[in-house]
């Protein structure tokens, strides 16, 4: 019974980054962001969405007369409903030399990209932690030869290693190994993207090759 409430809690987990929806359907909620007409993903939580008959009903339950039976009743008018992502309750996580983690990729320039530490090995961050990756830390070969913009791109997520610390809350990653790099990424037309070589991703919808630093996929576990 908790495995079935376990599975299906997970199948709503969603990163910095991910689309949810579009500004027509939703309402951006706490969690969210707004770009070009799309509801995107800020924080690692649950995506939830809520009703303004849903609000209504839980401020006007004090009675007893029947409040239960309309609950679901009127169904979900778009217009009305907001999405949301929710911060999921679960233990510290501190990233230390060593550490996997999974990072949102913030900004870039020509010697590194800023990204946003969001998990460490198997936990979420509860606070933000700051990162860089040099563009030296990229690749473990050719390293004169790797170019920052054909490897991530803002709003990127990336799997990588925490090979130093940094001043202050900064922390410095690598993606040398072939099971780092990006693991997730969205095409400039706003659609998921999938690895086809080592160094390049397709939109499927498209068909735009964008130039990348995969990561190579690792075994899901069901």
């Amino acid at each position: 019974m908790s495995l079935s409430t376990d599975s299906a809690a997970a199948a709503h987990v969603v990163t910095p980054g991910r689309r949810l929806g579009l500004t027509q359907e939703y309402e951006a909620g706490p969690g969210t962001y707004v770009r070009n007409g799309m509801i995107y993903a800020s924080i690692l939580g649950e995506r939830k969405t809520k009703t303004e008959a849903e609000a209504t009903t839980t401020t006007t339950e004090g009675g007893e007369g029947g409040g239960a039976g309309r609950t679901d009743e009127p169904p979900a008018t778009p217009a009305n409903a907001t999405i949301y992502v929710e911060r999921r309750s679960t233990r510290y996580a501190i990233p230390v030399i060593g550490s996997e983690v999974l990072a949102r990729v913030v900004r870039i320039n020509p010697r590194a990209a800023s990204v946003a530490i969001m998990m460490v090995d198997a936990a979420p961050c509860q606070e933000e932690f700051h990162g860089t990756v040099r563009v030296q830390d990229i690749r473990a070969t050719e390293k004169d030869l790797v170019q920052m913009i054909a490897s991530f791109r803002p709003g990127d997520i990336i799997r990588a290693e925490v090979i130093s610390l940094g001043d202050q809350r900064s922390y410095y990653l690598a993606t040398t190994r072939n099971e780092h790099g990006v693991v997730f990424a969205q095409s400039e037309a706003g659609n998921s993207m999938v690895p086809v070589s080592w160094e390049e991703m397709l939109d499927p919808r498209t068909q735009a090759v964008e130039k990348r630093k995969c990561a190579k996929p690792v075994a899901a576990t069901v």
